[in-house]
């Protein structure tokens, strides 16, 4: 048996020589490799000469330190030379071109991958750090040794961060602490992970740090007996046993002792498990059966229990977890994995290059070519840098849950994913057009938040497309990137549409219909408009950052014809807009009045938002139409029109045995579907439940309440016009039996 205390203080600044570098690589690289990294070495020494880190040494101490970093991995040639010229790019003058010639188009790609993008132009420094990111991951989806020589160069440079401005310090740490620590987590790089989080708590929260540095050192001692103890009996159950393992003893990191003191809001000495066990075995079989003799020594505490090794965490991790009490009542977190499965949780996808031939490395490749092939997906829908990054940190996030598909195959999504986040992991398709889903048999709305063990099977419909509203809701990067994309290019399409129809209806009393405009007026009118091209003049009217009646003026300035009508544009007769209800986020309904097919409408051209649609009777739009008339437009209902609309309707119910049954089944029977519900007690015997209903136009809608109004039960109805609601946590508590 072993005890291992593995926390120390993180403040390695050991420097390492060139010397010590060559020794290490020659253990596992042949001599003419070597060789390529003693060149690397000479030009890298080369170019830094005269140049010295904040700390005073020399600055090509700090790449041969990096390099150390990744001979420890046992990298190959290439990176480790990668790892010597990291910095010559960006600080030497060196060029591309230069490398390729000297070392080859792989060592030459990797130190691009690492190297900032300084000479570009940028507004700000939150847009640089994005762009660089950016072009790390996507370097890092190419070739993965970009980033595990980019972990190297942060861990180093977190080491040896005293130096700095305070300022400077705290900026770098919650840097580290947001992408790096999570990347190096993800990949399973968990050694790295953990002194990433140390480093930065240490840097970013100093004073938090030393106090709890000492609290730890202080407790120390009197935990002593109670690990020694727990130690002790693991021993002799597990030799009893005949079980051959190997038993550390592991002291939690603070970072983990900080953040459980904050979560659970609890003091230190309430923070129990400090120390955590790991039970290393032969084989997989004598991992469950260590754990059955461990809950034979020590009670289990009950839920938590978790076997990643059936079903491993994302980043390839696998072992069991179970929480018992120990002695004097202690909680008490044990580990049991496999020697390669402990390799793989501490190395991560780096013992790729450690244990490399020996065919043992699959799962954990399969998941980093995951992880890398969601940064392409990702990348490929996003333009913007900040964007990217943002959906980037979303999926670097660590907890996650584990739903299957109706099939059986399981599905990893972050931490508080819903069934758009599913449908999206499944494919983009299934995604943009879901509806509804069965979560474990049980049709479940979209926003449903799903748990781990969840069976889910999305339904979708054809025509079917994302909703804005989903971007509330989704966790996943892809989910969010996918759905932006989406509603990017469809809005614009549909703004273009919307900005011509409103500038042919403002053309109409003229005579003048816009597809028989010439070239050469177009021309002008884009010119007096500063516009660069037809679609975004009519993007701008359809997004209400443009007047129709204002551009219709410019047209028939352009066209050399009088434009004394549209002096008063409210005195001219137009035709009106048809609204059908499909036009999508161009065109939408006024959540102050809630119109429906068989109500007057009037339509608003919102700056930014496209057409609302109010009824004429709203007196929110009576109020605007006095403030801004020229905003205003004719609109009336497509009688065409087939879809179903949502409209708010209340009922007053006497609190009576079976009430919501009855009125649930009148509503079924009227044709009217339920899409949400909401209750508020009137008196102990009577309560109000707030329906929204869809119905397909005022006439459906008026049988929908003269059906209801019929039951027994019900004392009141009313349309009720300007709610918007929130899903309830818990359906009414009415008689409903």
């Amino acid at each position: 048996m072993q005890v291992a205390k593995e926390h120390t203080e993180p403040s390695r600044n050991d420097v390492v020589s060139i010397t010590q570098l060559v020794r290490s690589v020659s253990d596992y690289l042949p001599e003419a490799e070597v060789a390529r990294v003693r060149d690397a070495y000479k030009f890298s020494d080369n170019a830094h000469l005269g140049q010295f880190r904040a700390t005073g040494e020399p600055y090509i101490t700090h790449p041969i330190a990096v390099a150390e970093l990744c001979a420890s991995w046992r990298l190959d040639s290439q990176a480790i030379q990668a790892a010597l010229l990291h910095d010559v790019l960006e600080d030497c003058g060196a060029t591309k071109d230069e490398l390729i010639h000297r070392f080859g188009p792989q060592v030459a790609e990797l130190v691009d991958g690492l190297s900032k993008l300084d000479k570009m132009e940028f507004s700000s420094r939150e847009e640089a750090q994005a762009e660089n990111f950016r072009k790390m991951l996507l370097a890092m989806a190419r070739d993965l040794r970009v980033i595990l020589v980019k972990l190297a160069d942060r861990l180093h440079n977190m080491r040896t961060l005293d130096i700095m401005t305070p300022v400077k310090k705290r900026r770098i740490a919650r840097e580290t602490m947001e992408i790096y620590a999570p990347i190096a987590h993800r990949l399973g790089l968990n050694e790295i992970f953990r002194e990433l989080q140390e480093l930065s708590f240490r840097h970013a929260n100093p004073f938090r740090f030393d106090v709890l540095h000492k609290a730890v050192l202080a407790a120390r001692g009197n935990r002593r007996e109670v690990v020694g103890k727990i130690l002790e009996a693991v021993e002799d159950c597990l030799e009893d046993a005949n079980v051959e393992c190997q038993v550390y003893g592991r002291e939690k990191a603070l970072y983990g002792i900080y953040r459980k003191m904050v979560e659970k809001r609890l003091s230190f000495s309430q923070v129990l498990d400090v120390y955590g066990f790991r039970v290393v075995v032969k084989d997989v079989p004598t991992c469950y059966m260590a754990m059955g003799y461990l809950h034979q020594l020590f009670k289990p505490v009950p839920g938590k229990f978790k076997d990643y090794i059936a079903i491993p965490k994302v980043n390839g991790y696998q072992s069991l977890h179970t929480t018992l009490i120990g002695p004097y009542g202690t909680p008490v977190e044990f580990q049991i994995r496999t020697t390669q499965m402990h390799q793989v949780a501490e190395k991560g996808v780096a013992a790729h290059w450690l244990y490399k031939g020996t065919g043992e490395m699959n799962q954990i490749q399969t998941q980093t070519h995951q992880l890398l092939q969601s940064l392409l997906d990702i990348q490929s829908q996003t333009g913007d840098s900040a964007e990217f990054l943002e959906h980037i940190k979303v999926d670097l996030f660590p907890d996650a849950v584990y739903v299957f598909t109706p099939t059986g195959k399981i599905m990893s999504l972050p931490r508080g994913a819903t069934v758009v986040d599913f449908a999206y992991a499944v494919h983009t398709g299934v995604g943009n057009q879901c509806v509804a889903a069965r979560v474990n048999q049980v049709i479940e709305p979209l926003r449903t938040v799903l748990k781990s063990g969840d069976v889910v099977e999305i339904i979708t419909a054809p025509h079917s497309r994302p909703n804005p509203v989903w971007l509330g809701f989704v966790r996943s990067g892809k989910a969010r990137s996918e759905i932006r994309h989406f509603l990017k290019s469809m809005n614009l399409e549909e703004t273009v549409r919307l900005g011509s129809r409103l500038l042919d209806q403002a053309l109409e009393a003229d005579e003048i219909k816009l597809e028989g405009l010439s070239p050469a007026i177009w021309d002008k009118l884009l010119k007096d408009s500063q516009a660069e091209s037809r679609e975004e003049l009519l993007a701008d009217i359809g997004a209400g950052r443009r007047v129709a009646p204002v551009v219709a003026r410019r047209v028939l300035i352009a066209m050399g014809r009088s434009d004394t009508r549209f002096e008063s544009p409210e005195n001219k007769e137009r035709a009106p807009i048809l609204i059908h209800g499909g036009e999508g986020i161009a065109v939408q309904r006024a959540p102050c009045c809630m119109p429906i097919p068989g109500d007057g409408i009037v339509g608003y051209v919102r700056k930014g938002s496209g057409l609302v649609v109010h009824t004429d009777e709203c007196e929110t739009a009576r109020k605007q139409i006095r403030k801004e008339p020229e905003r205003w437009t004719d609109v009336q209902w497509d009688p065409d029109i087939s879809r179903a609309f949502d409209v708010n309707v209340d009922l007053q119910v006497m609190n009576e045995k079976g009430a919501l049954a009855t009125i649930t089944a009148t509503l079924a029977d009227s044709g009217a579907n339920i899409t949400n519900l909401n209750m508020s007690d009137e008196t102990p015997f009577r309560k109000i439940l707030h329906f929204t209903i869809a119905v397909h136009n005022r006439i459906h809608l008026a049988k929908v309440l003269m059906s209801l109004r019929r039951i027994e039960t019900v004392e009141r109805v009313t349309r009720i016009k300007g709610r918007v609601f929130t899903r309830p946590k818990s359906p009414p508590n009415i008689n409903s039996h």
